[in-house]
């Protein structure tokens, strides 16, 4: 029998487009060919990983097949999702807005005034369907979690006795949403806004070096955004990719340290795998990030299975040899920034062998000041676009004025 590869899963967060990744993750674990050593989730991207937790170690403990339980348990959990899909009105309205997408009304009312109660549809099918103290006790399969400080921005891992439904809450919950959760005094947002997903613990806790990214939001989208829902819909793709960008392109950074020899002792090569919906991912409206009705959630799920299964045809040999995706080509190189047109890039479903062809060589090394200097306006670009959106949907939402004949109503 073949020696399964071992592999660690990175789960990007995105609403219902979560979906996505439970087809990859089942198509995965159908396969069998691939050994899970740790998952990383933020927000859907969390909800998926403790799904697939859960249902591993459940069949563990009665000497069931790990895979087919994580199976079960994924589809149980997204067909929950589905349900509160189709509720029309009450519960279903708060439904349409879980797990990490950014509607066109962000930013009107403060959570604390509009749901007082705190009311999260999403908690109640974590609390069912998610046995939290058995994940406490697997040790087979690590789970890391990721939310973000409210006080001080930083990315929190939770994993362990430390990984709950609270935690969960944290990871997914956008601040204009849903009120932050607490834990141990302190409050969390979306995890989204400092490690969509984090690599950090699969790299430092992990054994395997090799990373599978599972990616929702697309990272460039042909066309100029113009009306308030595109300008939001665009503002959250760039927000949440923005720590994806920059972790990435600091993998690449250190990679290239190990193979000088440069770099720190433990430092290791990291190898980088992608899936994602390509063009197809594109092509879907705005609104499907906020509404799991069960036709655009089962089709993201068939999407997701199809993207997988063509993966593993063309690059399950590269896991445990080489990266199969080229960083710098799609997540830029991080010795220089660059001026001029950007090449496109090759998703998974459009290439058919991705290069991983190293870029020109780097002369200098920024200094630890110059690279502080440039995350720093990178946050701060990041910010400007959020609040230029948000003034925009709010000046939109403003009644007509009698003297202004072009006024624009509101999305």
């Amino acid at each position: 029998m073949e020696e399964k590869k071992q592999i660690n899963l990175a789960l990007q967060g995105g609403g219902a487009h979560g979906a996505f990744t439970w087809g990859v993750l089942d198509a995965l674990l159908a396969d069998g060919r691939l050994a899970i050593d740790g998952i990383s989730g933020t927000s859907a991207g969390a909800l998926n990983a403790v799904a697939l937790a859960h249902g591993w170690a459940s069949a563990q403990e009665t000497g069931a097949d790990p895979g087919e339980g994580a199976r079960a348990s994924l589809a149980n959990v997204w067909n929950k999702v589905m349900v509160m899909g189709e509720i029309s009105e009450g519960p279903g309205r708060l439904a349409r807005l879980m797990m990490g997408a950014l509607p066109s009304a962000l930013g009107r009312v403060s959570p604390y005034q509009s749901n007082p109660l705190d009311y999260n549809p999403l908690r109640k099918l974590i609390e069912s369907a998610i046995d939290f103290e058995l994940l406490a006790r697997l040790k087979s399969l690590k789970v890391f979690v990721g939310a973000t400080d409210v006080e001080t921005g930083r990315a929190e891992i939770f994993t362990g006795k430390r990984l709950t439904a609270q935690a969960v809450m944290a990871s997914a919950c956008l601040p204009m949403m849903f009120q932050a959760p607490e834990i141990d005094g302190r409050q969390y947002w979306d995890g989204g806004y400092s490690g969509n997903p984090a690599f950090a613990p699969l790299i430092e806790q992990c054994d395997t070096n090799d990373v599978l990214l599972v990616q929702i939001n697309p990272l460039r989208q042909p066309g100029r955004p113009t009306t308030a829902a595109e300008i939001i819909d665009r503002v959250n793709d760039i927000t949440f990719n923005a720590s994806l960008i920059a972790q990435m392109r600091t993998i690449a950074l250190i990679n290239d340290m190990v193979e000088k020899g440069v770099a720190d002792e433990g430092l290791k090569q990291i190898r980088l795998h992608r899936i994602d919906g390509g063009k197809a991912m594109l092509e879907l409206p705005p609104a499907t990030k906020v509404s799991p009705q069960r036709a655009t959630v089962e089709k993201l799920f068939t999407l997701g299975s199809e993207s997988a299964q063509r993966w593993l045809k063309r690059n399950l040999s590269a896991v445990g040899q080489k990266s199969s995706i080229n960083v710098r080509r799609d997540y830029g190189d991080p010795l220089r920034l660059d001026f001029g047109q950007v090449d496109a890039v090759d998703s998974d479903a459009e290439q058919e062998e991705p290069p991983d062809q190293p870029g020109p060589a780097a002369f200098t090394l920024w200094s630890k000041e110059e690279r502080e200097q440039s995350a720093l306006k990178a946050a701060e670009a990041v910010a400007s676009a959020t609040q230029a959106a948000l003034g925009l949907s709010e000046r939109l939402d403003e009644p007509e004025k009698p003297d202004s004949p072009n006024s624009t109503s509101a999305y």
